[in-house]
Order: structure tokens, then C-alpha cells, then sequence
């Protein structure tokens, strides 16, 4: 399945290069959801809430009354996953409160898992330089996310799974990560960071892995009527 991404900062939509450097800025929210439409899911990223400097609340219940939405950003407590899934939310995307500076936050995700259906939860498994990074990307875990990716499956229903290497940079992902990933788990893999060609795609669709695009739509690169075609025939 290919999803779109939406990233909210600011209360504009917005892509960014590995998380920092604001490369370009989208249409409306209202534009985007009339540009994907094709698509059965989108992703929906509130940045600002992700790097603990505000929220974009408003925007993201509009995104979710309207579309089948995967939300994340900011989710550090079982309060806010229910609040997002009571908006409208599909799923509700887990990253930085899932992890301590030592490893796995069991009390946290023991704690969601027993407020929300834990299929329900996407637990992000985020890898820059090899390890898990957190807090926007700003800060690294001494975990990669082959090490933890099977001691998460009780607490989650998949994985958003993010080669922050080349987020936004237009260079290609690492597929060998992801082949990596897929062997160590059964569960629902989704995959972003620098998928930039049709060939990416589908490889990662023929490893069962989902792909989440953002700067190769938002540039043009991948054309999103090619997409929904391709879209549409794998899920017949």
C-alpha cells in the first residue's frame, strides 16, 4: 500500500529534510485531502507537537474527520492516543514515549496497550546512523530497531519504520534495512525516508512492507495518478 504524508508545522504543511531544514511548503490541508483522495489512508505527522513546541490540534481532528488517517507526533501519554482515536483517527503513531535513554518504556506501552487496542497502535521505529532516534530525531537511543522490533509486537499492531539517513533528501532509501526489519518480525511494516522511485516501491511492496511517500509527491518526482493506479491494482 502506498500513503501519503501530511506534516503539519506551524499549521502549514510542510516537508523537511532528516527532520530539520523546512525544504518546501504543501497546498491547504483541504488541497492535500483533494490531491490524495485516490489513496484509502494518509499519514498524518504533527511536527510541532513531535518536537514539543506547540500543536496543531485543529488541523489534524479536520484531517481525520475526513480521511482514514495514521496520526502521529507528540503521543506521550495513553490520554492523548484515546484523544486522537476518538477525532477520527485510523491509527495512532507511538515513537519517543515508547523508548528511555536505556531501552524500551515497558510501563508505557503496558499502560497503552491496556487504554487502547493495541492494534490500533503503530510503534515508530525511527534509525538514523544505525540507532533508534527520538524527540524529533534530535536524540539517539543506544538501541537499533533490529534488536527491539519483536520485543514491541505485543504492545503494537506494526511499525512506522523511518531510514532518517535520507529523509527528504531525494537519494533513495535502504532497502537492506528494511529486508533486515521484514525478517525479524511478522507484523505490519510500513516504510519511509528517501523512497524515491517506482523500482523502491516495488521492491518494498514485494517484501510486504508498505511505503509512505512525502518529498518525491510533493516534488513532482512520483506521479501521484501513476501511484494510485499502482495503489489500486495491489490491493485488488
Amino acid at each position: 500500500m502506498i500513503i501519503p504524508c501530511i506534516d503539519l508545522m506551524d499549521g502549514k504543511v510542510v516537508q523537511l529534510v532528516q527532520g530539520r531544514d523546512k525544504a518546501l511548503e504543501g497546498g491547504t490541508p483541504e488541497e492535500m485531502l483533494a490531491r490524495f483522495a485516490a489513496f484509502p489512508v494518509i499519514q498524518v505527522i504533527d511536527l510541532d507537537a513531535a518536537l514539543g513546541r506547540g500543536s496543531n490540534d485543529a488541523l489534524v481532528e479536520f484531517l481525520c474527520a475526513r480521511s482514514t488517517a495514521r496520526v502521529g507526533g507528540g503521543v506521550r501519554t495513553s490520554g492523548r492516543a484515546r484523544r486522537l482515536l476518538d477525532q477520527g483517527a485510523d491509527k495512532v503513531i507511538v515513537g519517543t514515549a515508547a523508548f528511555r535513554a536505556d531501552g524500551i518504556n515497558r510501563d508505557f506501552l503496558a499502560e497503552l496497550s491496556g487504554a487502547v487496542d493495541p492494534g490500533r497502535i503503530l510503534i515508530a521505529l525511527d534509525s538514523k546512523d544505525g540507532r533508534i532516534v527520538v524527540k524529533g530525531w534530535r536524540q539517539a537511543v543506544d538501541l537499533t530497531a533490529e534488536q527491539v522490533i519483536r520485543q514491541l509486537e505485543p504492545y503494537c499492531g506494526g511499525f512506522l519504520c523511518t531510514y532518517v539517513d535520507k529523509e527528504g533528501m531525494m537519494q533513495g532509501t535502504d532497502l537492506d534495512w528494511f529486508r533486515r526489519l521484514r525478517a525479524a518480525t511478522a507484523h505490519e511494516i510500513t516504510a519511509a525516508g528517501g523512497i524515491t522511485t517506482l523500482a523502491e516501491i516495488g521492491a518494498l511492496a514485494e517484501m510486504n512492507i508498505h511505503a509512505a511517500l512525502g518529498m518525491a509527491i510533493y516534488t513532482g518526482r512520483l506521479d501521484l495518478a501513476e501511484l494510485a493506479r499502482i495503489n489500486s491494482s495491489a490491493n485488488r
